[in-house]
């Protein structure tokens, strides 16, 4: 055995790993913080930007002045619901650019998926616990406990 390694483990790869994860974590922080989603309606009437912190810019083209204080409001509604939405796909494409395959944000979208995932995980911890302890209790038999 190495001196770099350690119970099969090789301890120079995996900090070398962990460092370089680190730094793809850093980069994943600086694009999340830049992130920004943007709207605006088909007549250009209302434009947004969202960002983590919520609404970042509302801007109101004079014409929309013209529109009755209810329509107004749901333009408004409506674009900001957009721009929270390409805020959203933007956080999407950066963690799975991240994590690949196992993106985390895909659950934010389909709940169910995610407890069937769930659901899948207490299943196999339920089965490898259940295997421990036919195997504790087979050494237990073995030396008389």
């Amino acid at each position: 055995m190495s001196e770099s390694d350690f119970g099969g483990i090789d301890v120079e790869k995996l900090i070398k790993s962990t460092e370089a994860q680190m730094a793809r974590v850093g980069e994943m922080q600086e694009k999340l913080s830049a992130l920004v989603g943007r709207a605006s309606d088909e007549d250009g009437l209302v434009t947004v930007e969202y960002a983590s912190e919520g609404l970042r810019e509302l801007q109101l083209h004079p014409k929309a002045m013209r529109l009755s204080s209810g329509e107004l409001a749901e333009l408004i509604k409506a674009t900001v619901g957009a721009a929270a939405a390409d805020l959203q796909r933007g956080l999407n494409e950066v963690m799975g650019d991240m994590f690949g395959e196992d993106n985390p944000m895909r659950y934010a979208d389909d709940p169910d998926a995610a407890m069937h995932d769930i659901r899948q995980a207490s299943s196999a911890f339920d089965r490898t616990f259940d295997d421990v302890i036919g195997e504790l209790d087979r050494i237990s038999r073995r030396l008389d406990l």
